[in-house]
């Protein structure tokens, strides 16, 4: 992968075939909890926004008017990859924004389609990013951990690990 590649498109590539982002937030006690929410993003652009559609009438909906601090982490256990990402959650109330962003498979949680009372569509901008990339076959991985439990010594390079600050 580039170094040189815009961060907006290096978190694309490592998310985009991920289904379901797990979406964390505070409840009011301070504890963290998680949702798993389906990514409805078509690409990520240099605004470096995720969408989702979720439920007026839930929890979620409630504690993120309270507290927009959230993390959402995806993760590809078969393509070693990993991102967890921090930002700051808000609702738009834009009809072409929802539209743009339908699918058919939104219509089984919201049967009344984008004009459904319901259905509030979730953007959390970015604003860090932490990946772990691993591009390792699992033969050179196992026989990289393998070394390191006979020579005591950590194993060196298991692939890319990048911190990325989202302006």
């Amino acid at each position: 992968m580039q170094h040189d590649t815009p961060a907006h498109e290096t978190l694309w590539k490592l998310i985009k075939d991920i289904r379901f982002g797990m979406v964390t937030h505070r409840t009011a006690s301070g504890m963290l909890h998680s949702h798993p929410l389906t990514t409805q993003n078509k690409r990520l652009q240099e605004n470096t926004e995720l969408y989702f559609f979720i439920s007026r009438s839930g929890e979620l909906y409630e504690r993120l008017l309270t507290d927009g601090e959230v993390n959402v982490s995806y993760s590809d256990p078969g393509e070693d990859s990993y991102v967890s990402l921090s930002g700051q959650a808000r609702f738009v109330e834009d009809p072409a924004q929802k539209e743009a962003l339908w699918s058919p498979m939104a219509k089984a949680w919201f049967p009344g389609g984008v004009t459904d009372p319901d259905l509030a569509l979730l953007a959390v901008r970015i604003r860090h990013a932490e990946y772990w990339d691993v591009k390792e076959t699992k033969m050179v991985q196992l026989f990289k951990m393998a070394k390191a439990a006979v020579t005591g010594e950590p194993p060196r390079s298991m692939g890319e690990h990048k911190e990325l600050s989202i302006s």
